[in-house]
């Protein structure tokens, strides 16, 4: 068994989930399974009004002005056969954008409560790939695999019911020659359902190479290595090629095969029917009407219809099935189809949260021990708390974990053992890091993220304690200059500097930095430093630092060395 391959308990879990996909839009869905079904009752009695009104033009030579009556009504059940089907796959249709877009919540939501450790140890690519394409792949096995399926299972049986009392033999024909398509098709599946786990695995591998390519892109330039780089994205764009035409072919070859099946099962009524009109058959036979020949012909290609729509959705089923096993393998679980919350954060069950006690406690540690993903100790087991008006310096040797320790304190990551308690609600806190994402957008746009309501005063204000307001008012547009991603367009010092401004902005309980002026001179750096401790009167502030001056000016110092977190005074 190879590594991406799924073991049998994993198998059945995601088999189970792409089952009861349907239970996040119940309603939808099942009028999307039921509307072929009372479709097909309505199939039958249009095909018996049809053969009965034949039989009396062609054999009995009923005039057409007295068949008007039968001809409206077969007019109409055509039309409500059709409003049924139309209506079932546009329920199919909702059904499906619904169901992806819960998905797609859930899976960000849970990205979102591992925090950035777990999302950095995964390429970009493929998290995104497994948001968007995964989840997009299901698309097809919602809206047509499976009320195919059930479409499948009853209307061919309940056809060879209703036909059962006119003609067992034809009856006969269609119990042998039926079970044979999906017999081939589940032979055919099983190699189409291996293809499409390579065309997922190639999918995700090169959208994981692209988009890491991209974002070291200008390093790549300046090391020489483009044209490697642009061989490697090639040669994976062609396995990508390959895979998919593999797919294609398996899908073409399936339907051919099962077209094959359902024509003669087809012909095999047709010439049946044929021979007992010409008495080749001998007199048992010799008493078959017009009208019940006619039934059985055109009820013929609706029994192997449901069947022969299964199979050309069939490959639907494949593609659902390798993108649970990609969504299994990369989150290790998949969503509950009856849990409508959304995993954050906050609702994490390693923070406590309580009310403000009026003591200035903001933070309270108790045994707190971090370690790494593979078990190596980042901080061994601590007692500290956080109040208002005691700013504290975090220090330590880079590496050392004063970022995990930020993190973990912002709720981004889980912590090994003891206990975390927030005096303080969920938005009452911010956390600026050594590297801020600035999006694609204007400078305006970045800063309103924060204070949606702030005044253009307001906003000039901030870039002013940030000391950032020279450089944007130097800029062609201002505050409406737009940015790259990942702050294009500015340096990092100025981006930092921009990143800062939305403190200012907000009104929060714990400020958290990590290397607040890391890229700024030393004039501006004492400045805004100055402007960080006057924001954080009457609030808690932890600023993690190299810089000897910055602990000085900021109070309270604490270091982290050995696995330890120790703790002074200022003197």
């Amino acid at each position: 068994m190879s590594p991406d391959t799924p073991s049998k308990t994993e198998a059945a879990i995601q088999n189970r989930w792409l089952s009861g996909l349907w239970k996040i839009a119940p309603i939808a869905m099942m009028w999307a399974i039921g509307a072929p079904l009372v479709a097909g009752g309505v199939l039958v009695f249009q095909a018996w009004m049809l053969a009965k009104t034949l039989d009396q033009a062609i054999r009995l030579s009923v005039a057409p002005a007295e068949l008007w009556g039968q001809m409206l009504l077969i007019a109409l059940l055509i039309a409500l056969r059709a409003l049924m089907v139309w209506s079932g796959e546009m329920a199919a249709s909702r059904a499906s954008e619904h169901i992806k877009q819960q998905l797609r919540q859930r899976f960000f939501g849970q990205l979102l409560a591992r925090g950035p450790v777990w999302s950095r140890q995964t390429p970009a690519g493929a998290l995104t790939t497994a948001i968007l394409d995964q989840v997009q792949a299901l698309d097809g096995y919602l809206q047509r695999f499976l009320p195919a399926t059930i479409s499948a299972v009853f209307l061919p049986l309940a056809f060879a019911v209703v036909i059962l009392p006119i003609d067992w033999i034809v009856t006969l024909v269609f119990l042998f020659s039926a079970p044979m398509i999906p017999l081939f098709m589940a032979l055919i599946g099983m190699r189409a359902e291996a293809a499409n786990q390579k065309h997922q695995q190639a999918l995700s591998r090169l959208s994981g190479i692209f988009a890491d390519r991209i974002r070291g892109l200008f390093t790549l330039a300046l090391m020489g290595r483009t044209k490697d780089e642009i061989k490697a994205v090639h040669s994976a764009s062609k396995s990508l090629s390959d895979t998919t035409m593999k797919v294609l072919r398996i899908a073409f070859l399936s339907s051919a095969v099962l077209e094959l099946f359902a024509a003669l099962g087809v012909a095999g009524v047709a010439i049946y029917i044929g021979l007992s009109y010409l008495g080749m058959l001998g007199a048992h036979f010799s008493g078959y009407t017009l009208q019940h020949g006619l039934f059985c012909l055109l009820l013929a290609p609706e029994v192997y219809m449901p069947l022969r729509q299964m199979a050309a959705s069939y490959h639907d089923r494949a593609t659902a099935k390798a993108a649970a096993q990609g969504l299994h393998q990369l989150y290790q679980q998949l969503p509950n189809h009856h849990d409508t919350s959304l995993p954050t954060v906050a609702e994490s069950p390693i923070i406590q949260r309580q009310a403000r006690n009026g003591s200035g406690l903001v933070l309270q540690a108790q045994e707190l021990a971090l370690q790494t993903p593979q078990g190596r100790d980042i901080l061994l087991p601590a007692n500290f708390t956080l109040q208002l008006d005691q700013p504290i310096a975090l220090m330590g040797e880079s590496g050392i974990g004063k970022t995990s320790l930020l993190e973990t304190l912002a709720g981004l990551r889980p912590y090994a053992n003891g206990q975390l308690v927030h005096y303080f609600a969920e938005n009452e806190y911010i956390l600026i890091g050594q590297q801020p994402f600035i999006g694609l957008g204007s400078i305006r746009q970045f800063l309103l993220a924060v204070n949606p309501q702030a005044t253009e005063q307001q906003l000039w204000s901030a870039l002013e304690q940030a000391q950032a307001a020279g450089f944007v008012t130097g800029l062609a547009q201002g505050l409406d200059t737009v940015l790259g991603t990942r702050g294009h367009g500015v340096s990092g010092g100025q981006a930092h500097r921009l990143a800062l401004a939305r403190l200012f902005l907000t009104d929060p309980a714990l400020i958290m930095l990590d290397e607040p002026t890391a890229y700024l001179d030393g004039q501006t750096r004492d400045a805004v430093i100055q402007a960080i401790l006057r924001f954080a009167r009457g609030r808690a502030l932890l600023v993690a630092t190299h810089d000897e001056e910055i602990a000085q000016c900021i109070g309270q110092v604490w270091h982290i060395r050995n696995q330890k977190l120790f703790m002074k005074e200022k003197a």
